[in-house]
C-alpha cells in the first residue's frame, strides 16, 4: 500500500500486477485495485463529530483550575481562616479536582458491558446524557462544596465512558491507513476542550468576577458539546465490526463501502469483510457468559500480555508529568508577572496547536519512533526544569528570579511540545489497536481505567508532594519518562499501516517489537498454522491448495447459525469458500 499525496494505492496487493507481492491468492485478481482517497468527506465528518467526546473530556477537566481562583466560587465553597481570609484547603481542593477522575475510572469500567450490549453509537449518546446530568448538579450548587464534588463525579462517569467509546468507535470504523490519525484526533479535541475552558474562564472572570455567572456559564456551555455529540452520533452508522457481531452483515458492508469511498468489489473492502467475518465466526463459536468471557480473556493467546501492556502505557501517559506542568504553571509564570488565567491560555494554546503535528507524525513516522523520541525529549526537559526550579528559582518570591522563571517557561513549553505530539495522542491510538474484536471493549476499559487511576493519584497527591519536595518532584517524572522509552522499545509493536486483524496476528506470532515495522502479513497457509498453534478453538478443517487458497465444503466454510439477525432470527452465512481470509487470526 502506497500513500503518495491524497490517494492510497493498492498495486502491491494485485496478483495480476507487476508490482504485486509474491504469494498472493490468484482468486483476488478480479477485484478492483483503483486508488482511493486518503480522507473521504464521510471519514472527515465522522472524525470531527466523534472526537467531540475528547472535547467534552478536556473541557470538563480544564475548567476547574480556573474556578478555584474565582472570587464568587471561593466565597461560596471555600473555607475561612482565623484572620477572615478565604481559601481552599489541600484536601478540599484535591477532592473537588480529583473526584472527576474517580468517576471516569468507574465510567470506563462500566463502558465495556454497555458498549457490547447496546452498541457503540448508542453508548456514546448515553454517556453524553450522564455528563449533562453532572453539569446540572454542579450548576445547581449554592453553598455546598460537596455538591460540586458530586456533580463532577457524575460528569466523570460520562467522561470515562466517552474516553472508552470514542477511540473504540474510530478504530472499528476508520480505514486502517488513517486510523492512527483519527484516533489521535481524540487527543487533539481534548486539548481543544482544555483551551476553550481556559478562554471561557478568562472571559467570564474578567467581565463578571463577583457573580456566580462567571463559573455557571462556563459549565452550562458544556451542554452545547454534549448535545451536538449525543444527538449527532445517532445520524452516523454503527461500527461495521459491531454490526457483524450482532448479525447485521449487510449493513456493515454498506458502512465499509461508504467509509472507504469504494465499491463492494474493491480489494480494501473485500479483504476487510473477509477478516471481520472470519473473526466474528470464531467468536460466535466460543461465546460464553460475561464472567467466563472476562476470565477467559486472561487465558486467551497473548491477551494478558496485551492488557497489561495497555494498562502500563496508559499509566506512563500520566506519569510523563503533563498534569504536573499545568499544576505548577501559576507559580512559574508569577516569576515574570503574568496573570494566572493568561498562564493557562498560553500553555493550553501550545498544547492544542502542536497536537496537529502529532496527527502527521503518527502516520508518517510510526508509533514506536515517535513515542521513544518523545519520551527522551520529555526526560531532558524535566531534568533541566527540575534543576532550575529547585536550585535557581526563589520559591517564596518567584518574581525575584525572572531569569529562572523564563527558563522554566521555555522548558515547560518544550515539554508540552513533546507530550502533545507523541504520548498525548498516540497512546490512545495504540490502545485502540492492540486488542482483537472479541476482547476490545474489555481490554480498552481496563487500559482506560489505568489512566484514570493514575490521573486521580496525581491530581490528588501532587499538592502534598510538591509541598514537601518542591520542583524535585520533576526528577521522579524524568525517571518515568526514561522507563517509558524502554517500555515502548521492548514491548510495543509498530501498527502503522496495519489492519486491526494484522496487528492481532503480529501479537499471536510474537513478532519482535523492534523488528515489527518490517513484518509482512503471512500467506493463507501460514495464517492457518498460526490459528492452530494459538489453539483458538477453530473447528474448520481448511484445505489449502498449491496456490495457498482455502477450499472446503460449503457447510464447513460457511458455518451454521454463526450470527443471527436480532429481532427476526434470520441466519447470516459468515464465510464462503471464495472469501476465506488469508489474514484470519484469533
Amino acid at each position: 500500500m502506497r500513500l503518495p499525496g491524497n490517494q492510497v494505492h493498492f498495486d502491491e496487493h494485485d496478483p495480476s500486477s507487476e508490482k504485486g507481492r509474491q504469494g498472493l491468492r490468484s482468486s483476488l485478481s478480479g477485484l478492483d485495485y483503483s486508488p482511493l482517497p486518503r480522507v473521504s468527506p464521510r471519514v472527515l465528518g465522522m472524525g470531527v463529530l466523534v472526537s467531540m467526546g475528547g472535547l467534552i473530556f478536556g473541557y470538563d477537566t480544564g475548567q476547574i483550575s480556573g474556578f478555584l481562583e474565582m472570587p464568587d466560587f471561593l466565597e461560596r465553597f471555600g473555607q475561612l481562616k482565623d484572620d477572615g481570609t478565604l481559601y481552599f484547603s489541600t484536601v478540599r481542593s484535591g477532592l473537588i479536582v480529583a473526584l472527576l477522575s474517580a468517576g471516569t475510572l468507574i465510567g470506563a469500567l462500566l463502558g465495556s458491558p454497555i458498549a457490547d450490549r447496546i452498541g457503540r453509537k448508542k453508548a456514546i449518546s448515553f454517556w453524553c446524557l450522564v455528563v449533562s446530568i453532572g453539569f446540572v448538579v454542579q450548576i445547581a450548587a449554592v453553598t455546598a462544596w460537596y455538591q460540586v464534588m458530586i456533580g463532577r463525579f457524575i460528569s466523570g462517569l460520562g467522561v470515562g465512558g466517552l474516553s472508552l467509546m470514542v477511540p473504540m468507535y474510530q478504530a472499528e470504523t476508520a480505514p486502517y491507513w488513517i486510523r492512527g490519525a483519527l484516533v489521535c484526533a481524540y487527543q487533539l479535541f481534548i486539548t481543544m476542550g482544555i483551551f476553550l475552558a481556559a478562554c471561557f474562564n478568562y472571559g467570564t472572570v474578567t467581565h463578571m468576577p463577583n457573580s456566580s455567572a462567571c463559573w455557571r456559564i462556563v459549565i452550562g456551555l458544556g451542554w452545547v458539546f454534549t448535545i451536538v455529540l449525543g444527538v449527532g452520533i445517532l445520524f452516523f452508522p454503527e461500527t461495521p465490526r459491531y454490526d457483524y457481531k450482532v448479525g447485521k452483515a449487510e449493513r456493515a458492508k454498506q458502512t465499509l463501502c461508504k467509509v472507504y469511498a469504494a465499491n463492494m468489489n474493491h480489494w480494501s473492502v473485500f479483504t476487510q469483510v473477509e477478516e471481520i467475518e472470519a473473526k466474528v465466526r470464531l467468536e460466535h463459536k466460543v461465546k460464553q457468559s460475561s464472567y467466563k468471557e472476562f476470565m477467559g480473556m486472561w487465558q486467551a493467546p497473548r491477551m494478558a500480555y496485551r492488557v497489561l501492556l495497555g494498562m502500563t502505557l496508559q499509566m506512563f501517559q500520566q506519569l510523563t508529568g503533563a498534569n504536573y506542568f499545568f499544576y505548577y504553571g501559576t507559580t512559574i509564570f508569577q516569576s515574570v508577572q503574568i496573570n494566572s488565567y493568561i498562564t493557562q491560555i498560553i500553555l493550553n494554546t501550545i498544547n492544542f496547536l502542536v497536537t496537529f503535528l502529532g496527527l502527521y507524525m503518527v502516520e508518517h513516522y510510526g508509533r514506536r519512533k515517535s513515542l521513544i523520541s518523545g519520551a527522551l525529549w520529555m526526560f531532558v526537559c524535566f531534568m533541566i526544569f527540575a534543576s532550575v526550579g529547585h536550585f535557581s528559582l526563589d520559591l517564596k518570591n518567584p518574581q525575584n528570579t525572572p531569569s529562572a522563571g523564563i527558563a522554566l517557561i521555555v522548558f515547560a513549553s518544550l515539554f508540552i511540545l513533546g507530550f502533545a505530539t507523541t504520548w498525548g495522542p498516540m497512546i490512545w491510538t495504540i490502545q485502540a489497536e492492540i486488542f482483537p474484536t472479541r476482547y476490545r471493549a474489555k481490554g480498552m476499559a481496563l487500559s482506560t481505567a489505568s489512566n484514570w487511576i493514575w490521573n486521580f493519584c496525581i491530581g490528588f497527591f501532587t499538592p502534598f508532594i510538591t509541598k514537601d519536595i518542591d520542583f524535585r518532584y520533576g526528577y521522579v517524572f524524568a525517571g518515568c519518562n526514561l522507563c517509558a522509552a524502554g517500555i515502548v522499545y521492548f514491548f510495543v509493536i509498530e501498527g502503522q499501516g496495519r489492519t486491526l486483524e494484522e496487528i492481532d496476528t503480529m501479537y499471536l506470532e510474537r513478532v519482535i517489537p523492534w523488528k515489527s515495522s518490517k513484518w509482512q502479513p503471512p500467506s493463507a497457509e501460514e495464517m492457518a498454522r498460526i490459528r492452530r498453534a494459538a489453539q483458538t478453538g477453530e473447528e474448520v478443517d481448511d484445505v489449502l491448495d498449491a496456490n495457498g487458497e482455502v477450499t472446503g465444503s460449503d457447510d464447513a466454510l460457511r458455518g451454521t447459525n454463526d450470527a443471527k439477525e436480532e429481532g427476526n432470527g434470520t441466519s447470516n452465512g459468515i464465510l464462503s469458500g471464495d472469501t476465506a481470509s488469508h489474514q484470519e487470526n484469533a
